[in-house]
């Protein structure tokens, strides 16, 4: 049985974890240590500097699917904003806040299955007054893409797409029924093709085993995905998956700790649901994630961006982002 020192040298030459050795690690008797070697293989891979993003709620509610989880579908009665696109002013406000705070890229992200032409000429228009008036590299997330939408985000200038798997495979068809783990897959594909990076990962705690979130894991690492988010169940009044009970911290941590160790060279990156931990959310970055979306999320508020930076700073984080590129 590898002892975790083996498992550090294997990784830092160059071997990869396998599956047998992650699902031990899942149930070790020491987790304290695999979030101590995984925040070392973070330094080792990806050093200090911290990945900064954030997003705008850019089309909220009335969506179609029918995804456990989430406020925004039109099936479930929350308490919840819903618009068709969002305001310019509204938009601007946050992006403008967002870039004096140094966050490295912002997202738009939008409701439904997918996004129509008309909506993406919408959004097209707030891309551009973006990028005239900040130095933020820009995201979207619009659901699923064929190779037109795909094209036509890159055109806008979108040089990343996220499309979270959610779940692995296996598990996947208890969230969601509406669409299919494999469509997303083929969303992945359409973005990097049309040369936009990829950024996906999944929620934790929606009643699925340690096992199924490695799997995920290994899922992500085979698809090379180099920004993968961990969100955090919040549980929803209205949605089906309400009265799930939040996980413990360290089996959290745990998790994050092996999506490090199995993608060790990615950008491990908090995301909706940390602020349910309170003030040990920032654990997380001291057990293999080196990312987090600040600001607020889609239908829930997140801790202040000043209180993020002066707490990730105070672990030895730094926020530098090399210079973009030429718009």
């Amino acid at each position: 049985m590898q002892s975790l020192v083996d498992i550090r040298e294997q990784l830092i030459h160059g071997q990869e974890l396998d599956r047998e050795t992650a699902r031990r690690l899942g149930h070790t008797p020491d987790p304290q240590a695999l979030h101590q070697l995984a925040d070392d293989i973070r330094r080792h891979f990806m050093g200090n500097r911290f990945h900064l993003c954030s997003i705008i709620n850019a089309r909220s509610g009335n969506c179609s699917e029918d995804c456990r989880f989430c406020a925004q579908s039109a099936r479930y009665r929350t308490d919840i904003q819903r618009y068709d696109v969002v305001a310019m002013d509204t938009a601007m406000e946050m992006a403008l806040d967002n870039d004096a705070h140094g966050v490295h890229r912002i997202s738009l992200v939008t409701s439904g299955r997918s996004v129509n032409d008309p909506a993406l000429d919408r959004l097209a228009t707030i891309y551009q007054e973006m990028a005239r008036r900040t130095s933020m590299d820009f995201c979207a997330s619009m659901g699923l893409l064929d190779n037109h939408r795909a094209r036509r985000l890159r055109e806008m200038g979108v040089s990343r797409y996220h499309c979270n798997l959610e779940a692995n495979r296996a598990f996947f068809p208890t969230v969601c029924t509406t669409h299919s783990w494999e469509e997303k897959v083929e969303t992945l594909h359409h973005a990097r093709e049309a040369g936009m990076s990829l950024c996906s990962g999944g929620i934790i705690g929606m009643g699925e085993t340690m096992e199924d979130r490695i799997e995920l894991a290994f899922e992500l690492r085979e698809l090379g995905i180099k920004s993968i988010p961990i969100n955090i169940l919040t549980p929803i009044a209205g949605t089906p998956f309400a009265s799930l009970e939040p996980l413990p911290l360290t089996e959290v941590l745990t998790t994050i700790a092996l999506f490090r160790l199995i993608n060790p060279n990615a950008v491990i990156r908090m995301a909706g649901g940390r602020q349910q931990l309170e003030e040990e959310q920032y654990r997380c970055f001291t057990a293999g994630a080196n990312g987090a979306i600040v600001g607020n999320y889609l239908t829930t508020a997140g801790p202040s961006i000043s209180d993020d930076l002066e707490r990730l700073e105070a672990l030895g984080y730094t926020f530098a982002e090399p210079a973009p590129s030429p718009r």
